[in-house]
Formats: C-alpha cells, structure tokens, sequence
C-alpha cells in the first residue's frame, strides 16, 4: 500500500513539472500564431485524448471510487498517468517541428575520428583462413602401411607380374598324380568331443513336502502320494476343500462342505458325502468321484478320464464339461451301476433361425 502511495506522489508531482513547462512555453495573450499546423485552440491530438478521457477513463474512475479500497487508489493512479499524458501532448503542440540539419558523408566522420588525438584508426580486418589440406593424411597413411606399397607396386609391374611365379610339374599335380590323389582322400580320424565337466541335470521333478492341514476355512490337500488313508472327518458347511497334485491316493470328506476343487491330480479317488456348491476338476487326469448324498453341480475341464459315481440323491445334479475326454457318468441300478459316456463329439446344424447342438449319432 505504501509503494502504491508513493508512485502517486511521483506521477503527481511529474504532471506538475509537465504543467508549468506548458504554461511557460505559451506565448503572450494577444499572440495566436500557428503552431505545428494549429492556429489557436487545442492540437487535433490532444482534442481527441480528451474525448477518449471524458469517456472510458471517466466511466472508469466513477466505478473505481465505488468499489473503494485498493481499488479506487489504483483508479487515481491511473487518473494521474492520464494526466500527465495529456500535458505532455499539449506542451508538444505547442512547440514548432525541428528543422532537417545535412547528413554528413561517411568519409567525413572518418576524417574526424582519426583527426582526433587518442584516436587512431581501427585495424584493418583479419585475412580469410586459407582453404583446408586436400590429401593431408595422405603421407601418413602410406608410411604407416608399407604392405599396401608393396601390393601396389606389385600391381604396377603388368605382365611382369607372372614373373614371380613358380612352375609345378607334372608329378605335382593332383590330377595327374594317382599317389597325390590317395593321399587327398585319407582323413586324419576325428575326435570325440569330451564331454563336459559339468554334473548332468537331473529330469526327475522336484518333491514337495506333503500337505495335509485346514487353513482357515481351507482344506489343504497337496502332493500326497500312494496313501488311501486320508480321511476329512470334522467339516462345516462354510469349508472348501482344494486338492492339489496328488497321485494314486484316495481321499474321504464325511459331513457336509461347500466346494471341491481337484486340480492337477493322476490316478485320485475323492469319496464325499454332500457338497452346497459345485465340485471342480481341473487339468487332471484318471479321476474318480463317488457321490453318498447330494451335489448340485459338477464341472470337468482340461481332463482326461472322469468317472463319476452318483447316488440315487444326486441323479439330479448337472455336469458340465469343456475340453475333456473319457468321462463316464455311472448311474445305480439295484445292486450294481450301469455306466453312461458323456458325449465328446456334436452335431450342429442352422434349423433357419438359430444354430442347433447336439450329441453325435455315435454317442447317442
């Protein structure tokens, strides 16, 4: 705030000095001589600030001394820039345009200059660089490589050249030489390769440490091998249970849980009693499944023989299945099971409104 004071006070005071420099130069009463192409009055120039002034610059400082504060000092300062821009215009309009003096030749100002004491005259420029070596590294090149200097001279020598040459007899030559021949064809014997120091990498998988344990509301069943004995005893119906690269081993689940999911297992045999939700088999291969109570879904992807031993309780239950082969639904019929493919290969036909599938007449 004090800065915006202050620059008042400057433009104040310079519209002042600006006046009085106008009201000197005036001349007396009674003179009205034409000035500058005006003949008593204001100049056209400034006439036309004026109006610009009356106008915009009024509406402005009016709005400006409404809103007050910052505001209305920033409008006086501008008020006193206006002000001082019109005292300067009026006192030019009042003073005659300067006459042309000659405009002096260039030789004279030289003169002057190198007349002057002290002075002496500027050095005359540098010359331009002369044109750069064309074969500069040329020398140095062939005295750094005297075998291309003998090549060349060689070549330089024309039919001189054979001259150098030495004659072969007949007796030197392959195909004129039985005995030269025979040598040609004997090869010195190969050798074996030795084999590398290095251990030989073993192809048998990596063993994994059996896992048998409920983790959370998980059951863990992994990388159990040739046991027959694993038995789920203690469920609830909140539990899954996944079972995880396990072979020839027969796993038992009693009660109830929510889901099962086998994956990556050879040769498994899973026994539950009832499943909510869904019983998964993925990416295995040899699996059976024997169901004592109920199960709702069950779903086979990525494997390679599936046999599913249902209860009178599940005949109900639906079997889903991508990518797989050699699945068998066994169905309970008295004492014994009748047992049923689930189709592999299918049939589909445009029934002229939408595609038709359906097992193929192999399977049916």
């Amino acid at each position: 705030m004090a800065d915006m004071l202050g620059l008042m006070e400057r433009l104040e005071r310079a519209v002042s000095r600006l006046e009085k420099l106008s009201a000197g130069s005036r001349g007396p009463p009674g003179d009205c001589g034409e000035v500058n192409g005006v003949n008593g009055g204001v100049a056209p120039s400034v006439e036309a600030f004026d109006k610009l002034v009356n106008s915009m610059v009024a509406e402005f400082l009016r709005n400006s001394r409404v809103l007050a504060g910052d505001v209305e000092t920033h409008a006086e300062m501008v008020h006193s820039a206006f002000q001082a821009q019109r005292a300067f215009l009026l006192m030019a309009s009042q003073y005659q345009q300067p006459q042309e003096g000659p405009v002096a030749p260039t030789a004279s100002v030289f003169s002057v200059l190198s007349s002057g004491p002290g002075l002496p005259p500027p050095p005359p420029p540098p010359p331009p660089p002369g044109p750069p070596p064309l074969f500069e590294n040329e020398g140095k090149s062939e005295e750094s490589s005297p075998s291309r200097s003998a090549l060349f001279a060689q070549l330089n020598q024309g039919e001189a050249i054979t001259k150098g040459l030495r004659h072969v007899t007949d007796d030197q030559k392959t195909h004129k030489n039985p005995s030269l021949r025979a040598q040609g064809q004997t090869r010195s014997p190969t050798k074996t390769p030795t084999p590398s120091p290095t251990s030989p990498k073993s192809n048998s998988p990596q063993k994994h440490a059996p896992v048998f344990e409920l983790e959370g509301k998980k059951w863990r069943v992994e990388y159990q091998e040739d046991k027959n004995d694993l038995v789920i005893s203690e469920t609830e119906l909140k539990q899954v249970a996944y079972i995880f690269k396990c072979e020839k081993s027969t796993l038992q689940i009693k009660g109830k849980i929510n889901s099962i999911t086998v994956d990556n297992c050879k040769k498994f045999g899973l026994v539950f009693d009832n499943v909510v939700g869904i019983v998964e088999v993925i990416n295995s291969k040899d699996i059976q499944i024997q169901v004592m109570g109920r199960v709702p879904t069950i779903s086979i992807n990525k494997t390679e023989g599936c046999h599913l031993y249902l209860s009178e309780d599940a005949l109900d239950c639906e079997i889903v299945s991508a990518k797989s082969s050699e699945m068998n639904v066994l169905i309970p019929q008295g004492d014994d099971y009748r047992e049923f493919p689930v189709p592999e290969q299918f049939k589909t036909v445009w029934d002229g409104s939408k595609l038709v599938t359906e097992p193929a007449e192999i399977m049916a």
